[in-house]
């Protein structure tokens, strides 16, 4: 599939100053009717998924798939799912001939995204599904190729675009509160545990990059509201302790954007790092700690003329988990009823991948 630069921009980080600041629902407003999601792969990012659905207002669980059926019938239990609407990874396809079945979302590990996509897509459901989107860049260009041709929408589950904290963050600096942005800092890492098919190549496609780097990388998109053009990047493992199969333990990388702007990130799968990012502008800075699903905060320090005292802002977000999911779930059921592209469509997912090509290429890894 090919597109021009123009709909890559249109569709890539500058959509998101568009479309994300303004296009989310309100909760707790109800849709004129709910839409049915089958949850694809029954792990924990399901579980989030599921308890979102059943805390907004826009939608229902009305299928599963899994390879577990005892598993299965018992999460149908929860959820008022029939077990007539149980499939698994054989017979899935017979999505399609359920009427009640209006989406799916893929939670499935990150080697399964495309295929599960693309055969939701031929049954005529929209998707969602969980990032990073593919393993690789052709894999990506396929998704989305595939929603086109059967005429379904496809979102990525990119939830802190649809976050108030990073919203508002977003916002101040495209207003200029904190002058030109300058430099930005993030990480985002955890200590894995032995036998998580995260730290598996064949099943993860590369390493902590893929799984927590990636929040980094897709915040320096929606803050700086442009695509790097230059990476550099040095990956290690130190940890020989067969927790790693394939995969580095350690990445950190820099990127350039076009206004001069400049990013450091790192991620690992070795140490208790924490996440955050902090922006650094010619006015002042702003910091949101953590990519977490509850507990985010926001700091900013700036001045609004030349010897002023700062102005400071220190506002935690007390919402609790799972509620960037259901503002996610909402945000696609409406634009399913209302024939809207999403937020972060699939070009948003072939954009982060493209440049994890180019970090992985710098740190003389192969993506995939």
């Amino acid at each position: 599939m090919t597109i021009s630069r123009r709909e890559f921009s249109k569709l890539g980080a500058l959509g998101i100053a568009a479309h994300t600041l303004s296009s989310v629902p309100v909760l707790g407003q109800a849709a004129p009717r709910k839409i049915g999601y089958c949850v694809i792969g029954l792990g924990r990012i399901a579980d989030h998924h599921m308890r979102a659905i059943a805390q907004g207002t826009s939608s229902k669980v009305t299928a599963l798939v899994s390879g577990h059926r005892d598993k299965a019938e018992r999460i149908a239990a929860q959820y008022g799912v029939p077990t007539s609407s149980i499939y698994n990874y054989e017979n899935m396809d017979r999505i399609r001939e359920n009427k009640e079945i209006d989406a799916v979302i893929v939670c499935l590990p990150n080697s399964m995204h495309a295929e599960y996509t693309i055969r939701s897509a031929k049954a005529g459901k929209h998707v969602l599904c969980e990032k990073p989107m593919s393993v690789t860049v052709s894999e990506a260009e396929q998704m989305i190729a595939a929603c086109k041709a059967a005429n379904v929408k496809l979102l990525i589950a990119y939830r802190l675009h649809y976050e108030p904290t990073n919203r508002k963050a977003i916002k101040m600096i495209r207003d200029g509160v904190i002058g030109k942005v300058e430099v930005i800092d993030s990480a985002n890492g955890f200590n894995i545990a032995p036998g998580e098919w995260r730290s598996d190549r064949k099943l993860a496609g590369g390493g902590p990059l893929m799984d927590v780097g990636i929040y980094s990388l897709n915040a320096t998109r929606y803050l700086t509201g442009e695509e790097p053009v230059q990476f550099t990047a040095i990956a290690t493992t130190p940890d020989q302790d067969g927790r790693f199969k394939g995969v580095e333990e350690n990445l950190a990388w820099t990127m350039r954007f076009p206004s001069g702007a400049l990013a450091s990130c790192s991620t690992t799968y070795g140490g208790s790092m924490g996440s955050y990012y902090k922006v650094f502008g010619s006015k002042g800075w702003l910091e949101v700690g953590s990519f977490n699903y509850e507990g985010l905060r926001l700091q900013a320090s700036y001045r609004t003329a030349p010897g002023v005292p700062p102005t400071k802002i220190d506002e935690a977000n007390t919402e609790k988990d799972p509620m960037h999911f259901v503002r996610q779930v909402d945000h696609f059921s409406r634009c399913i009823l209302e024939n809207r592209t999403p937020d972060t469509p699939g070009e948003e997912g072939l954009t982060d991948m493209r440049h994890i090509e180019s970090i992985y290429k710098a740190a003389g890894l192969t993506l995939g």
